[in-house]
């Protein structure tokens, strides 16, 4: 029996060549670092629900969120993009951004519903799993300045922001029900909508920037540290209307381009 690096004789009678070692298999640590992070934050975000720690349930998806954010980019600027990378992101994702936010929002305010309270969180839950599959089904085709639905951690931002503004203003439970329950579906809905999102894909961080530009995000982050709960539910309540808004003067503007031909042509019937 021969050892496995040892060189075995060529077909042609020539000079034996050794044997090629085994690959080696194994994953980048550093952007699955972070993704690990991200997904802790969503499971601390449940446990901290169960104790009724709503608060802090809410930082951390929106810390979650953040790391999300820093695993690709790191992986980007490492060169340490892989397929289980992007495959362990989207898991993350619906720990994170689907089943965290459906189970805090549901022990937070919609037990009182029953039935109908589960069935809203299993709905953001199951949504979240769909656009995700969707998105990953996408990659390469299409376009990348906008979202197809609306992406899961900007959902998982108004559910969140919601939740914190609520226990800022100490409210929970049958005070907030119906609202809770709206934002869960209109959520959800969106995410698995054909409404387009703007991706800021186009934003160059690297790249020169007009100084208006630096002034606004420095007003933004001082908005932000003055009221976060506050200011970051208004941040990705905006952003989710957007979607619909931005659809709805399309849709007006291509009804009007076709009321403008159509009178073009009754105008010239040659």
């Amino acid at each position: 029996m021969t050892e496995p690096n040892a060189p075995h004789e060529n077909l042609d009678g020539g000079v034996p060549e050794p044997r090629p070692k085994p690959r080696r298999r194994g994953i980048y640590v550093l952007p699955n670092l972070f993704t690990t992070a991200a997904l802790f934050g969503g499971f601390y975000a449940i446990v901290m629900a169960m104790n009724e720690r709503f608060e802090h349930a809410a930082v951390a998806i929106f810390v979650a969120m953040v790391l999300d954010g820093a695993d690709g980019r790191i992986a980007r600027l490492t060169n340490t993009q892989s397929d289980f990378g992007a495959e362990y992101d989207s898991l993350s994702d619906v720990v994170s951004f689907g089943i965290a936010p459906a189970l805090v929002m549901y022990q937070w305010a919609l037990a009182p519903m029953g039935k109908l309270g589960w069935i809203a969180s299993f709905f953001y839950a199951a949504a979240t799993a769909l656009r995700l599959a969707r998105f990953n089904t996408q990659l390469g085709v299409a376009d990348k300045r906008y979202f197809q639905g609306l992406p899961c951690p900007a959902a998982a931002g108004v559910i969140a922001g919601l939740l914190w503004v609520g226990v800022e203003q100490e409210l929970s439970g049958p005070d907030v029900a119906p609202v809770a329950l709206v934002a869960l579906v209109f959520s959800g809905a969106l995410m698995v909508s054909n409404v387009r999102f703007n991706s800021f894909k186009e934003f160059d961080l690297k790249g020169r920037m007009p100084f208006v530009m630096t002034l606004a995000i420095v007003l933004v982050m001082a908005a932000v540290s003055y009221d976060p709960p506050i200011v970051l539910f208004a941040v990705f309540a905006l952003y989710a209307l957007s979607g619909p808004c931005m659809t709805l003067v399309q849709i007006r503007r291509r009804r009007a381009e076709r009321h403008s031909d159509s009178s073009r042509n009754r105008g010239n019937p040659n």
